[in-house]
């Protein structure tokens, strides 16, 4: 259960947020329970949507950007975003069990996604404090500078929803996957 109320419809939201939701739920068909837990504020969930909807229309593929995410979840430990992701990485990026498992580690079987994968898991990891290496090594694999800064913000945006889901212990509305268990 979480630790603050999460609006059970669309109708228990704060009014501000109902429109976006309604937008969410014509997007994706449902509503999740991250979404419903962050229009309790609905300026949080207009910044959070706001921000996913730009880098969704950047220049990373949506495997890599569910690749990242899955990397992501596994290293800050959130099982919420680690069963979200993966059910979006089969359903909807058709990745498969190698590569997510894979993923889960910070690296990928796709010699390219491999590089943006290992460069999200260091940005974790290192908090930011990445060396000239390491950004060279991005780039060797052929991403741009845009493609760069794509990769360090889906970085923060997972980290962001990862850290709302810990902290207010979200109710995982996906099949469950747990982070804990072996990577």
């Amino acid at each position: 259960m979480s630790r603050i109320p999460t609006p059970a419809t669309i109708e228990d939201a704060p009014a501000a947020a109902q429109p976006l939701l309604q937008a969410v739920q014509k997007q994706l068909g449902v509503v999740p329970n991250l979404f419903r837990l962050v229009a309790t504020s609905p300026a949080a969930l207009e910044g959070y949507l706001g921000l996913n909807g730009a880098l969704g229309r950047g220049a990373l593929p949506a495997a890599t950007r569910e690749r990242i995410a899955l990397a992501v979840a596994q290293i800050n430990g959130c099982d919420y975003c680690l069963s979200a992701h993966t059910y979006l990485g089969k359903n909807l990026a058709k990745l498969d069990e190698a590569e997510m498992a894979a993923n889960r580690t910070g690296a990928s079987n796709d010699p390219k996604a491999d590089a943006a994968v290992r460069f999200a898991a260091k940005i974790v990891r290192q908090r930011g404090r990445v060396a000239e290496d390491d950004l060279r090594a991005v780039k060797l694999a052929g991403y741009d500078d845009a493609q760069l800064i794509e990769i360090v913000l889906h970085t923060a945006l997972n980290t962001l929803t990862n850290y709302v889901n810990e902290v207010f212990a979200t109710e995982i509305d996906f099949p469950v996957v747990n982070a804990r268990a072996a990577a």
